[in-house]
């Protein structure tokens, strides 16, 4: 089923020696960077060295790494808002986004607090301080069976972590249908179209409209009915318009 193996837990132990400290540190730029190429002079030096001192914890570098101009280059600034937080979920708490309403909170987040805010909301959660601590990295560990996950968050996650020679180049969102709709994430084979197929349906989207369009309008509750094919975009341009999804339903 694809390329996707299993990826044991990396912690840092006391009196480590450089070889293992040099493998923390390629792990978690591996890991939070989503598998890019990283040139010489794009690694945090001062942040390495920190690690290395004892100075920081592994949570840290990762929060160096991800508050990072690089990270923001990579996965902030090349794409859209939606992609930007089904990425954060992926490189900092190892799995992909349960349900639209972990998203809409994303949004939420960025949108009222800024960049800095929404990336410590996943770093400083009981969530990834209990699946990794301070010095465990974060991998992604609901390919296996983790407790408190659907089980539909497999899928999605598979269809994140595509294999150890795949990277997060690609800056289109790739969960946003299945997730909006609280439909069956497809697991797409290496080769392959796959089998699963929603393109006949239409889906009914309740939303909320901004706050200018509600106080034009007096209503701020609105609806639409999309083919399946178009509801991506359908549900990208509210989110850009200010709007929050209320529910995404299969029109019979």
């Amino acid at each position: 089923m694809g390329n996707l193996t299993t990826v044991e837990p990396l912690e840092l132990r006391p009196n480590a020696s450089e070889g293992e400290l040099e493998q923390i540190i390629k792990a978690v730029y591996k890991q939070v960077l989503g598998n890019q190429h990283l040139m010489e002079g794009d690694r945090l030096s001062s942040a390495e060295s920190k690690l290395c001192n004892g100075d920081i914890t592994v949570r840290e570098f990762v929060r160096s790494v991800a508050q990072s101009s690089l990270y923001q280059k990579l996965f902030f600034e090349s794409s859209s808002q939606y992609r930007f937080i089904e990425l954060n979920f992926k490189h900092l708490l190892g799995r992909a986004p349960q349900a639209q309403e972990e998203i809409s909170e994303h949004v939420q987040t960025y949108n009222q607090k800024g960049y800095e805010v929404e990336i410590n909301s996943y770093i400083d959660s009981e969530e990834y301080i209990e699946s990794f601590g301070d010095n465990v990295v974060p991998y992604p560990r609901s390919i296996r069976s983790v407790v408190g996950l659907k089980n539909e968050v497999f899928n999605r996650t598979f269809s994140l972590f595509r294999g150890p020679a795949t990277n997060d180049s690609d800056n289109r969102a790739k969960l946003i249908t299945s997730i909006a709709a609280n439909l069956p994430t497809p697991i797409k084979l290496a080769v392959g179209n796959g089998a699963y197929s929603n393109t006949g349906k239409r889906f009914k989207i309740q939303f909320s409209s901004s706050k200018t369009s509600a106080r034009l309008n007096k209503f701020s509750r609105q609806e639409c009915v999309v083919n399946y094919n178009q509801m991506s975009q359908q549900v990208q341009n509210i989110h850009k318009t200010g709007g929050n999804i209320l529910s995404i339903t299969e029109v019979a």
